[in-house]
């Protein structure tokens, strides 16, 4: 099928460019991993940059209190959410700043 934007200017192969670079920035999402804690490092979450949980370690000190429990591992959430998300902001900005496109237009 042909491309519709192929008579624009290259417009049809700027746009596949850019789809490709989003499409290799979600990858690069996905990969991205951070760690966020509570109670200086008891209760730990292993994130990636989709905010999908890859790894939980809770420290048997902190077992016995389940209420503390539920706490801490809120807590330690919350920060590795915190943490992939400026993550990849970081990452669309530094793409943003390649592709020459003014700072608020990613909404950034």
């Amino acid at each position: 099928m042909a491309n519709p934007f192929d008579g624009m200017g290259g417009m049809g192969g700027m746009l596949g460019g850019l789809q490709a670079q989003m499409r290799q920035m979600q990858a690069d999402a996905e990969r991205v991993e951070v760690d966020g804690s509570a109670a200086g490092g008891k209760v730990r979450i292993r994130m990636n940059g989709t905010q999908e949980v890859l790894a939980v370690h809770i420290d048997a000190s902190v077992l016995g209190d389940a209420e503390l429990v539920e706490d801490l591992v809120r807590a330690a959430t919350n920060d590795a959410v915190r943490r992939s998300k400026e993550a990849v902001q970081s990452n669309l900005r530094e793409f943003a700043a390649r592709m020459g496109l003014p700072p608020g237009m990613l909404g950034l």
